[in-house]
């Protein structure tokens, strides 16, 4: 449709009209970071919340709240957009993917709405940030620097709860004697102390959530204020951050209506809820309050506000490179089950992170397994996982038995795949797209934009072939016009391991003769673990040398996935370790320690 001066005129009018209505919230965003509902609020004993408790007492609780993501980068992402960041091509960890035209940062909308939109501080968007999105995005940012009466949408982050926050020790206030231990971490010193040091984090975010709401009380705007508080994802214990059970998705959220919008609250005060709300809702939610137009390209459902839609039957979560640890895993969650969904079970749940092992509780864990010291549980994380996973929340809230392969759960089973599915194909998951491709061959256009056109991304075949398991569906697509099909024959040829012998030729043809580096290194994988080794590794350590960072970072990785039989790389991996770019360093490293013991 052309832009026409009568449609100029039309949403300028409309954009006037909403700027000038009476009574418009404010908005307070209170955001802290890698913490699950590990509050009293919550009935959770061994916290003490006081601040929050009272927040949750006079304001809505929400039971069922999940991040789209767990890690920062790619949930931040899909709050600012509105669009799922497997979607938009921003899922895969500090990856710097172009935002497509069609697609705008949410603040920036209600900006054009007459808001004043502030930011302390923290963005992480996995993608630069536009011009226009905020006033003011900054440690100094303030609601306070508004024109008089203009109403306010202004974010804190407190970083208080960051896992980077349990590297150096301090005196405990809470004591490690009355932690609760969850069933799959050992019982020791260790994580006893390191759970009552992340109390007391949240002790301490809580006194800092508690001094914003004085001040917006001191600064008389507590009655015109709607005020969110949720955490950005679960919690920094193994099986929390990084994972897409409950305790890596699951998170509090409160929201507190002055009286002044007490008809807007899907509670009365004190009360709670159990719709389920993700992540992705969020900015459609935050322009209905505000009486601004939610965007058709919103992927998202407001779950307040004139344009509230109907409650979700069920939520969902995405894995993809966390670090520099590539991984793909969708997870589905409706009130009762959860239904998970690896596209790489051949890669364990937990790939080593150095960041992660400054938490003295995740080194105990890392130095028990490797000793042997860890029971069945305790050690699943860091072994092949199952293609499929499907867990009873009210009967299992630890997700520890796993009920996909039982008869009585099949058409549980085949519903929440179902769902599942039908998520991915909305949304046209980028994700399956490996990530040196979509930057290849999405150059000159975006990942979303590319991924909108069947005839470049045929994502519906490419979906069904992420998932085949025999030889018979996947040889084919070895040699495929598709380099992202030929990537997925590859992969599953990989899971099937040995049973992968028989195309051997097809897959050394592949090494060879795809144009995709994706492909060429993880046929070379395969071809080292049947046995053909030199050719497969002078490649790899080839891209060890890329000029592409992303490239050289796949390539280490990938090296580290064969263990001791890339011990021939081992010197050029060395020199990989010393990368001026800190992923490519740091797979690098992990890759030494898998194949050597190196550290």
């Amino acid at each position: 449709m052309s832009f026409t001066r009568r449609r100029f005129c039309a949403v300028a009018g409309a954009l006037g009209a909403t700027a000038s209505a009476p009574n418009r919230p404010n908005i307070l965003w209170i955001t802290s970071e890698d913490n699950g509902p590990f509050l009293g609020c919550y009935g959770d004993a061994f916290a003490d919340t006081p601040n929050l408790d009272r927040m949750a007492a006079q304001g809505t609780v929400y039971e069922n709240a999940f991040t789209a993501f767990p890690v920062c980068a790619p949930t931040r992402s899909t709050l600012i957009m509105g669009v799922w960041a497997n979607s938009a091509g921003t899922g895969h960890m500090r990856s710097r993917v172009a935002l497509s035209p069609a697609i705008r940062l949410f603040p920036s909308l209600l900006r054009e709405a007459g808001y004043y939109c502030t930011n302390n501080y923290k963005e992480d968007y996995n993608t630069p940030t536009p011009a226009g999105v905020w006033d003011e995005s900054s440690r100094r940012a303030t609601y306070r620097n508004r024109r008089p009466g203009q109403p306010f949408f202004h974010v804190v982050n407190h970083g208080t709860t960051h896992e980077s926050s349990m590297f150096k020790p301090r005196e405990l206030v809470h004591d490690p004697r009355r932690a609760v231990i969850p069933p799959y971490h050992p019982d020791n010193e260790v994580f006893r102390r390191d759970r009552a040091r992340y109390y007391d984090n949240i002790t301490q975010l809580d006194r800092q959530v508690g001094k914003l709401l004085a001040d917006l009380e001191a600064d008389g705007l507590a009655e015109d204020t709607i005020v969110f508080y949720f955490s950005d994802h679960g919690g920094i214990f193994p099986r929390g951050k990084r994972f897409v059970y409950d305790s890596g998705t699951r998170v509090p959220l409160i929201v507190h209506f002055p009286k002044k919008y007490r008809h807007l609250a899907p509670t009365e005060p004190g009360r709670r809820t159990n719709r389920l709300v993700s992540f992705v809702d969020f900015a459609p939610t935050i322009l209905s309050l505000a009486g601004a137009r939610i965007p058709d390209y919103m992927q998202g459902r407001a779950f307040l506000g004139t344009q509230a839609g109907p409650p979700r039957e069920y939520v969902c979560s995405a894995r993809d490179r966390m670090g520099p640890c590539p991984d793909l895993s969708r997870a589905v969650r409706d009130r009762r089950f959860r239904y998970i969904r690896n596209y790489m079970p051949h890669l364990p749940a937990f790939q080593y992170d150095s960041f992660a092992m400054g938490i003295p509780c995740w080194a105990n864990l890392w130095q028990l397994y490797r000793e042997g010291r860890l029971n069945a549980l305790e050690r699943r994380i860091f072994e092949p996982k199952p293609p499929e996973e499907l867990y009873d929340i009210h009967e299992d809230p630890h997700e520890i038995h796993n009920l996909a392969e039982r008869a009585e759960f099949r058409e549980v089973l085949e519903n929440m795949r179902s769902r599942c599915d039908t998520w991915l194909k909305e949304i046209r998951d980028v994700s399956f797209i490996p990530e040196l491709e979509m930057h290849r061959l999405s150059r000159g256009t975006t990942a979303y934009d590319f991924a909108r056109d069947d005839r470049r991304y045929p994502f519906e075949r490419v979906l069904r072939l992420a998932g085949a398991t025999r030889l018979e569906e996947l040889a084919p697509h070895l040699g495929d016009a598709h380099t992202v099909m030929q990537y997925w024959a590859v992969v599953g040829c990989r899971r099937l391991d040995r049973g992968a012998a028989p195309v051997k030729k097809e897959l050394a043809a592949a090494m060879r003769q795809s144009p995709s580096p994706s492909v060429k290194m993880a046929a070379a994988e395969l071809l080292c673990r049947l046995g053909d080794e030199r050719e497969p590794l002078a490649l790899l350590e080839g891209y060890l040398a890329s000029e592409e960072p992303w490239t050289r970072m796949h390539a280490a990785v990938t090296l580290g996935w064969l263990g001791a039989r890339a011990r021939a790389a081992v010197p050029a991996l060395r020199k990989a370790a010393g990368d001026r770019e800190n992923y490519p360093k740091l797979a690098a490293q992990n890759a030494l320690l898998y194949i050597g013991g190196e550290s």
